[in-house]
């Protein structure tokens, strides 16, 4: 397993703390889903705030299991593949459109189509309906693109990355065949009975603190299911014939042990490993794309994803 890490702290980390720090004392704080999804839309969660990049987006359908499931895509000018891409956001918020500009420097940085699908929310639709959604929308892209290329690659960040390793587990094991080439997986929550970091973290000012953690999980799995079956936490599953990975966390994360223990997990069952940790740094940190220690992470994605494209995919255990 490759693991690259700072020697230091980074000062825009720290700056980013303090700014994060009185945001938080600056926005209202919400106690319901509906409450924390109308502040992300208006630009009023501690999240810096994106335009929309409507002119660059296009979008279509796909059948699910609920219903027709939109995906919104970002198509550079001469695609070499399709990545699929799960938000983040606690499985009950966030939305495609507001990571339009995100998507937008992937796509022309790699050259992949970005397409991200507006899976099920939780608590309205617990689990299993946004994993049932991401494996939906992947079997879709999988069977015939609509974009003339292939689908190549899966990412996702926090609860989004969650989504992009049950989705590869569900291809394997309902298909025998993985047909990602490569995985980016930001700080990704893979074991929802709580690892040492979640439970120890406590409820400082940050992006994400522990009883954040419960608040999500509680409101996105059913009361009495086994929070370590496999199946909600890929953590305990087999991660054998899985595709090349790339794990990012900062070590002011809450989830900082789910992304450590994955990456062993995912090195040990003889898949290709790679891990990015980046000192003091919180949970979404590279939101704040201007800061150094967000832009060298994202462009350590672009390369990784831009690499493994070219290279055989792995075809199934």
């Amino acid at each position: 397993m490759e693991v690259t890490r700072r020697r230091d702290v980074h000062p825009d980390t720290v700056a980013r703390a303090e700014h994060i720090r009185r945001r938080l004392g600056e926005i209202p704080r919400p106690t319901t889903p509906e409450e924390a999804r109308a502040l992300r839309e208006a630009g009023r969660s501690v999240y810096p705030h994106r335009d929309r990049r409507e002119e660059r987006v296009t979008t279509l359908e796909v059948p699910g299991p609920g219903g027709r499931i939109e995906v919104r895509c970002v198509v550079p000018d001469r695609p070499t593949g399709v990545h699929l891409h799960l938000h983040g956001g606690g499985w009950i918020l966030g939305r495609p459109h507001l990571k339009d500009e995100s998507y937008v420097a992937l796509a022309d940085a790699t050259g992949l189509v970005v397409a991200s699908p507006y899976y099920r929310l939780a608590p309205e639709h617990p689990f299993p309906a946004a994993v049932d959604d991401a494996l939906a929308v992947a079997e879709a892209l999988a069977g015939q693109s609509p974009f003339g290329v292939d689908l190549a690659t899966i990412g996702g960040e926090s609860a989004g990355a969650h989504l992009a390793v049950a989705t590869m587990l569900g291809m394997r094991d309902r298909h025998g065949d993985v047909p990602f080439r490569a995985a980016s997986l930001f700080y990704g929550v893979y074991d929802l009975s709580g690892t040492p970091s979640v439970r120890r973290f406590g409820e400082p000012p940050t992006t994400l603190t522990g009883p954040a953690m419960d608040w999500f999980v509680d409101l996105f799995l059913p009361e009495g299911l086994d929070r370590r079956d496999p199946r909600v936490s890929p953590l305990y599953a087999d991660l054998m014939g899985l595709p090349p990975a790339l794990f990012v966390v900062g070590t002011n994360d809450p989830l900082l042990d789910d992304t450590l223990f994955m990456a062993a997990r995912w090195d040990a069952a003889g898949n290709e490993a790679t891990l990015r940790v980046e000192p003091g740094a919180q949970h979404a940190f590279d939101y704040w794309t201007e800061d150094v220690p967000a832009a060298e992470a994202l462009e350590t994605m672009y390369r990784f994803l831009r690499t493994r494209t070219t290279e055989p995919r792995n075809r199934g255990t």
